[in-house]
């Protein structure tokens, strides 16, 4: 299995109904792209100098699940969407038993 996180820090100009947007968009993913094993988001809540605003868990078969993930039109659509609201976005995969 390989676990997907991303951290998300959105621009300070986004506003809440951008974030909510994009967090309707990020719950509609799983039901539409079928790699995706696992898939939880969640806002922070310590909001210390070092957090990041967003998280994103997921988790795919393989690597190959994942790039067929990441290249799926509607997530895409959400990729433009983080694009556009986000000054930084930090990822890592891992492999998991």
């Amino acid at each position: 299995m390989l676990r997907h996180v991303v951290f998300f820090k959105f621009k300070k100009e986004v506003g809440e109904g951008e974030i909510a947007d994009l967090e309707q968009s990020l719950a509609e993913l799983p039901p539409v792209i079928p790699e995706i094993l696992s898939y939880e988001f969640g806002r922070d809540v310590v909001r210390s100098d070092r957090s990041y605003d967003l998280a994103l868990v997921s988790t795919f078969k393989d690597l190959d699940a994942l790039q067929r993930y990441q290249k799926h039109p509607d997530h895409q659509v959400v990729l433009e969407k983080v694009n556009e609201r986000c000054e930084s976005v930090l990822a890592v995969d891992y492999l998991t038993d």
